[in-house]
């Protein structure tokens, strides 16, 4: 949609927001690096800088594991390595992990103005729930949706609904903010405003255009002037 359109929309009618965790939330590439690369080391061969891992963060165990050994979940070792993966990402997965620059002013906002909001992330109960119970920001979290919460993850819409029915709010009055397609994909099929992350992370190969987001944002204290707050 043009700016025109996303202007003229301003979600005015906005009763819940909910967030994707990493990379529109959270910056947790350094610990998922941190995770994969000890895999490296341990196994005698060199480190590789976070920068290496940073695009593809947003894909969990199959992107680290892509990028650290070039291992694709068709290979015989894969599982093994998924979990040993995940044992060390447990082990570290608030050390380095941290609010992106302005969530903090964000979430305080939509505190101060009684508008609630909620987590709807790919990630797993095992990783999502004790992330979110250890760092502050997420005290006032009126709902944390994780990938194995509903039969399907995104780019289905029943994260999204599980989240709206578990706040008592119609989809169509939740704003769903999102650092990948899928995130966008997954709004507008529960039929809720979507606003692009731009700041997360998209990949080399992301347009951002093409998801046909109602709105994209550059920063996350940007969403305040689309929800007239």
């Amino acid at each position: 949609m043009n700016s025109e359109t996303t202007n003229a929309m301003k979600f005015e009618d906005t009763g819940a927001v909910l967030f994707d965790l990493d990379g529109t939330l959270i910056d947790s590439a350094p610990d998922l690096g941190a995770a994969v690369d000890k895999m490296r080391v341990r196994r005698g061969m060199p480190s590789l800088p976070l920068s290496h891992y940073r695009p593809m963060a947003g894909a969990g165990a199959r992107g680290m594991l892509a990028l650290a050994f070039d291992l694709t979940p068709e290979h015989p070792d894969y599982e093994s390595f998924r979990e040993e993966f995940f044992q060390n990402y447990e082990a570290c997965m608030t050390e380095r992990t941290f609010a992106f620059e302005g969530v903090a002013f964000l979430i305080e906002t939509l505190v101060k103005k009684k508008l609630p909001w909620g987590v709807v992330t790919n990630k797993s109960k095992r990783f999502a729930e004790p992330l979110t119970r250890q760092m502050p920001l997420f005290a006032s979290c009126a709902v944390v949706i994780s990938g194995d919460t509903t039969p399907h993850a995104k780019p289905h819409p029943e994260p999204l609904f599980e989240a709206a029915r578990r706040m008592n709010m119609d989809p169509s009055r939740c704003v769903y903010v999102g650092d990948d397609e899928r995130d966008i994909v997954a709004g507008l099929a529960a039929n809720m405003k979507t606003v692009a992350a731009t700041y997360g992370y998209l990949g080399a190969k992301s347009d951002v255009k093409d998801w046909n987001a109602h709105a994209q944002i550059d920063a996350p204290d940007q969403l305040l002037r689309f929800l007239l707050i």
